[in-house]
């Protein structure tokens, strides 16, 4: 059982590095914008755009990051089969 605890531990480490290698070599690499537009019922139609633009633009880089998640644990996962096939 500790056994299996170390390898998770050491997957998690190695996703973690995988994925920070991947963040590392991205150029322009937004932040979500933390900062919220109002929704508070005004009916102003550059309100309800500027709105659409930041709910589009944190989208856009939601979907960056998920697929820099996914393309570590890809990778990971290719690392794990090499070393079963070594075994």
């Amino acid at each position: 059982m500790e056994k299996e605890g170390t390898h998770l531990s050491q997957r998690r480490q190695r996703l973690h590095e995988l994925l920070i290698a991947l963040i590392n070599r991205e150029e322009d690499l937004q932040l979500i914008d933390a900062e919220s537009p109002r929704f508070d019922g005004i009916a102003n139609s550059s309100i309800s755009q500027d709105s659409a633009k930041w709910l589009d633009r944190n989208r856009r880089i939601l979907s960056k990051y998920q697929s820099l998640v996914r393309s570590a644990i890809t990778l990971d996962a290719l690392l794990d089969s090499e070393q079963i096939e070594d075994v």
